[in-house]
């Protein structure tokens, strides 16, 4: 039983961080891409295409997807190069041609040579990869942060990569992803003209609550001894892709090391299906909470992470209601009651002061004077407030302006003495009253106090 759960915990925490090939949903897509790809590789077309979509929403994913598709058909293997650039890592085209180079394993053969332009140096690359009999290989160009090629001296890059793509010089497909809608508004001219304009617009795919829960249900299950196996088959055939800048590979989960217990399985994998089976289940309205917050597969793999970390042989065999509602109200948590809760007791007295002041007089501007003479009020009748001196009161008013919790007025500072300077109220009541409920040790009279004005 120890070793099971042990066993479960590390897995699903391999998977959900080091998982780069599943993907779910987006099938006409990939597909579209898949078919795209496995043209460059065997009849030789050049090609150009754009995936566009929110951060997370699963485009690496997509490509990686299709690449582990195609690299079990042998002209993938043997007539494809893949060269990936990175648009925060290569900054110009000097960096990124050098990259190019590396990965089309050329540096022998461009060593020593002088190039008048970036235009010889590319052809001269993909010269270097026709075969005796004039039949080139291909080579698949993957361009993340798109965008910031763009902002490349007169685009160069992509200039020249559209250019061949376009004139089929050497048959290339060129796949940019960004997450920019306006991205082709930042191409020039020129480089918009050799584009093939060929985009495809990835979104989250769990975009009903259905499918968000039965993706939150094949995210927490474990795969059966067949599913493992084909699984694995998978992983190992990316041991051919060839290309040292592509780490989804060496980086990839193994789903070979681990062999569960089939009763186990049935009896884990039965539990998440209870978890969310009945409609007024706790669990569901977290959920709801957490797909309203972020509806993205890398937002909940997060938040399961989190679930499955908890995960203890002795204490805590199961995944409950109470911690995925835990995990949500992280996400719901407002800051301010967060800070509020921070506070000493003399600080949240002073904002109670303030609160009662605002309350009477509608939100009218209040200086230290008017709210320490509240405050006083309310010393003199306390028993754990009493006794507290002016300038120390002065002190815990000033570290409320300077958290933000109040603010001040007038933008004219200095000519004001601080005691006199008018401030207001930058919280609602709401936010006040949730903090004074979930203060630890609050003492009684000052949470009575909260509730009236009246002393």
């Amino acid at each position: 039983m120890h070793g099971d759960i042990t066993q479960i915990r590390r897995f699903l925490k391999e998977r959900l961080q080091r998982d780069y090939t599943t993907l779910h949903g987006h099938e006409a897509e990939r597909e579209n891409v898949r078919q795209l790809l496995q043209r460059t590789a065997e009849l030789g077309e050049s090609n150009s295409l754009l995936l566009i979509g929110p951060r997370g929403s699963g485009k690496t994913t997509l490509i990686n997807a299709v690449l582990a598709d195609l690299i079990s058909l042998s002209d993938f293997q043997q007539n494809t190069i893949l060269v990936h650039l990175n648009g925060n890592l290569h900054t110009d085209d000097k960096l990124a041609l050098k990259s190019i180079t590396v990965q089309m394993q050329l540096e022998n053969a461009a060593n020593g040579k002088a190039f008048g332009s970036f235009a010889e140096n590319l052809a001269f690359l993909l010269a270097c990869l026709k075969s005796g009999n004039k039949r080139s290989k291909s080579v698949i160009f993957i361009l993340d942060e798109f965008d910031l090629f763009c902002a490349h001296h007169n685009q160069t890059l992509l200039y020249n990569l559209f250019d061949v793509s376009q004139s089929a010089q050497a048959p290339i497909c060129v796949i940019g992803t960004t997450c920019r809608l306006d991205v082709i508004e930042l191409l020039e001219k020129r480089v918009k003209s050799r584009f093939s304009h060929r985009q495809i617009f990835i979104f989250p795919a769990a975009n009903t609550f259905e499918k968000y829960l039965d993706l939150f249900k094949e995210l927490l299950s474990i795969p059966n001894e067949k599913e493992l196996k084909q699984i694995t088959e998978r992983v190992n055939e990316l041991k051919l892709l060839n290309s040292d800048e592509l780490t989804m590979h060496r980086n990839h989960y193994n789903p070979a090391k681990y062999k569960f217990n089939k009763k186990y399985i049935d009896s884990w994998n039965n539990s998440v299906i209870v978890l969310t089976a009945d409609a007024k289940a706790p669990a569901l309205s977290s959920l709801r909470t957490l797909y309203e917050i972020d509806k993205t597969e890398s937002f909940l793999k997060l938040c399961l992470f989190r679930l499955v970390a908890q995960l203890d042989p002795d204490s805590q065999q199961r995944i409950t209601a109470e911690q995925l509602s835990e995990i949500a109200a992280t996400y719901t948590a407002d800051p301010r009651v967060e800070l509020l809760c921070g506070l000493s007791v003399l600080e949240l007295c002073l904002v109670i002061a303030i609160k009662h002041h605002s309350e009477i007089y509608d939100r009218d501007p209040f200086n230290f004077e008017i709210i320490f003479a509240r405050f006083a009020k309310f010393s003199k009748i306390s028993t754990t407030m009493q006794g507290i001196e002016r300038a120390v009161s002065l002190k815990a008013f000033e570290r409320l302006r300077h958290m933000e919790i109040i603010l001040p007025i007038s933008s004219v500072v200095g000519k004001v003495q601080k005691d006199f300077e008018m401030h207001r109220l930058a919280l609602t009541y709401g936010q006040i009253k949730d903090a004074i409920q979930k203060y630890q040790a609050l003492p009684t009279e000052v949470a009575q106090w909260a509730q009236s004005s009246i002393i």
